[in-house]
């Protein structure tokens, strides 16, 4: 089941996504999106009659963190390695604010205070339950879906900080969609999806969730032994090899197999 959070051009709705995705992240383009009566992190799956092509909605970001975006640094050997360092013992945090969140179509901001903008193409998981102290073996069952996301980053913020907040916490550097998919066999995730990033067309990233040093259920348990997850948090799994800068008028592509495809140009704030 795809959950998407979208618009008419009034006010914000939600509703399943019917058809098809190819393994591009591709909707059938015949594809219609059938209205929910709330969102159903809250309200459950309740369908309306109302439908409407996707080709004609503007689609938002699925998820409006309630609280939080969690998000994973050097969680592939070769993006460690490509930063200039070794794979971390344990998974290493840091956190995005909420506000940094914005949905397929939206602009990347680029702001004055940095010169060197990057793409971090990457898996998001989306928090379905209040839950704290998750064992490894228990962790699928507070997942309420999958999504796609960009770890928008200052690079050379980040270099000059010495810490992550500011170069991965402006508005708008959490790009996230299209949809949450429910219909995941986290397993999937252990044989292998592809994670590709494309700019301007461009391939640049290429990697696949086999390589995660970390996997799901790893990083919800030691997450949750620090903090509390609530409904719609949101937890970035870290960017394969291959990222690097964007410009003013840049078009960046993420594309999950079997997930979707999130589009964002750089404008210039």
């Amino acid at each position: 089941m795809r959950i998407a959070r979208f618009t008419t051009g009034d006010d914000p709705l939600y509703g399943i996504v019917t058809g098809e995705v190819d393994e591009h992240g591709q909707p059938d383009p015949d594809s219609v999106v059938v209205a929910l009566a709330g969102d159903p992190l809250y309200v459950g799956v309740k369908l309306l009659e109302e439908q409407h092509r996707l080709a004609d909605v503007r689609l938002l970001a699925p998820v409006l963190p309630r609280s939080k975006v969690v998000a994973i640094g050097k969680n592939y050997a070769a993006h460690a390695a490509e930063m200039g360092g070794e794979p971390p013992k344990e998974p290493l945090m840091f956190l995005k604010p909420n506000t940094s969140v914005v949905g397929p179509g939206d602009p990347i901001f680029y702001p004055p205070q940095t010169s060197d903008l990057h793409f971090e193409g990457e898996l998001a998981v989306v928090i379905g339950r209040i839950c704290r102290d998750v064992p490894r073996e228990q962790a699928t069952d507070v997942i309420h879906g999958y999504t796609v996301a960009n770890d928008v980053t200052a690079r050379d913020l980040q270099k000059s900080d010495g810490q992550w907040t500011r170069a991965k916490g402006f508005d708008s550097f959490c790009p996230l969609g299209p949809w949450i998919e429910t219909d995941v066999d986290p397993h999937d995730f252990e044989v292998g999806r592809s994670v590709q990033t494309y700019l301007n067309g461009d391939i640049k990233q290429d990697g696949s969730t086999r390589d995660l040093i970390f996997d799901i259920p790893t990083l919800i348990a030691h997450i949750t032994s620090v903090m509390t997850l609530l409904p719609g948090d949101v937890i970035l799994t870290g960017t394969p090899e291959g990222v690097g800068p964007m410009q003013v008028g840049d078009e960046v592509e993420v594309s999950i197999a079997g997930i979707g495809t999130l589009t964002n140009k750089v404008a210039q704030r």
